[in-house]
């Protein structure tokens, strides 16, 4: 290490190297930190070293292989798709976010939440005469699908004898093939947000959309709204999304849409035929009553009592830390947030207000440690003791 680390690589290395929001030449010092990394592996290789197989190096090899490539003149460029030649960036389930749990992942809601490391579902109970309580938690990879972790929820509770009658969830956990899993093996009732109509023609509330279509599951046939019916596909065919009912793919042929007089009502793409996918019989049912549900007073009224666990995933990001984990690993990550949930719970049964004290500042790393014995200058504005 003492030929590889100087007082230029003590500059660049001494603290972790962020961007921040508005960073002074960013191409420049991304494109420099995988040359140090690249010169580093380079150097535990050439030496031999017997820590080469060890778990830090090899995050660190799969973070440059996953960062950067090399041009056709050997230069290391970052990869970004643009070109057919070039490698893309890894999707968000494989990619390495941080080179301290290589396990977390990055994530984002919509186009302003992000984050990197794990996502926490919280269940608590919401009855007006006492104080609510937190009866399930699960820590699962940030870019597990909110949907995909109901049916896991479920079966907990019911081990545990705490189902609920009726399950009040936000609309990134609602599926049809989930809210009827819930009534059929559980009898729970899981009340949230549901599309009644995902085609772009419903969306733009113009044209024929799926509640159009007339499906004949004796036959096997769906029939358009201008009385065409469709020549095959019928299914219901599997689908890749563990979300997603498996759906009825009615096929129309150029000859039935093209001289179709209301064809512009029913497909914009260029073959002039159009293929709709429906759900099958058992979730049809579903999928038309429960948006009409959704729609009355007393259902919004009783579906608003679930923002009250917003204010419980609040309190334990911000009054309890829950978002800073103390520990590597999703396993881990996961005993930390059942004994803050049980926190939370004591203080509400207790009475007790939570507690506000201000987190530690963060000690010096290892790397930082070695530079100041060795007594090689770093930039010291990062938040640790001393600084």
């Amino acid at each position: 290490m003492t030929r590889l680390v100087d007082e230029d690589w003590g500059l660049r290395h001494g603290r972790p190297a962020r961007l921040g929001k508005n960073p002074t030449k960013p191409k420049t010092r991304i494109l420099a930190t995988g040359n140090d990394a690249v010169r580093l592996l380079e150097h535990l290789y050439r030496h031999g070293t017997d820590h080469t197989a060890g778990p830090r190096v090899q995050a660190l090899r799969q973070i440059v292989v996953q960062n950067y490539h090399r041009d056709a003149a050997g230069h290391l460029r970052r990869p970004t798709a643009e070109k057919e030649d070039e490698p893309g960036l890894p999707p968000s389930s494989r990619a390495i976010v941080s080179p301290n749990d290589t396990s977390a992942r990055y994530a984002r809601h919509g186009h302003i939440i992000s984050w990197k490391g794990y996502s926490t579902h919280l269940t608590e109970t919401c009855a007006p005469d006492s104080p609510n309580v937190i009866t399930d938690v699960v820590t699962t990879t940030a870019t597990t699908h909110d949907s995909q972790v109901l049916p896991g929820i479920h079966a907990r509770l019911a081990r545990r004898g705490l189902l609920p009658a009726e399950h009040l969830i936000d609309a990134g956990y609602t599926s049809l093939p989930h809210l009827a899993q819930a009534t059929r093996e559980h009898q729970v009732t899981v009340s949230g947000p549901l599309r009644s109509n995902p085609t772009l023609q419903h969306r733009r509330n113009e044209g024929f959309a799926q509640d159009d279509f007339h499906i004949d599951d004796d036959r096997q046939q769906v029939t358009c709204p201008q009385g065409q019916v469709s020549t095959g596909g019928h299914g219901p065919y599997p689908t890749s999304s563990p979300t997603a009912a498996p759906p009825i793919v009615a096929r129309f042929t150029k000859s039935q849409c093209h001289p179709c007089p209301a064809r512009a009502q029913c497909t914009s793409t260029a073959h002039s035929a159009r293929t709709v996918g429906l759900p099958p019989r058992e979730l049809r049912d579903l999928q038309l009553r429960v948006p009409t549900e959704q729609q009355k007073p007393e259902w919004k009224t009783r579906y608003a009592v679930r923002s009250g666990v917003e204010d419980t995933v609040n309190d334990l990001a911000h009054g309890h830390g829950i978002r800073h984990c103390r520990y590597r690993g999703q396993e881990k990550a996961h005993i930390q947030h059942v004994p803050t949930a049980i926190a939370v719970n004591i203080e509400r049964l207790s009475g007790l207000p939570p507690d506000e004290e201000t987190p530690a500042p963060r000690r010096p790393t290892a790397f930082q440690d070695y530079l100041d014995q060795r007594e090689i200058p770093r930039l010291k504005s990062w938040r640790t003791l001393g600084s």
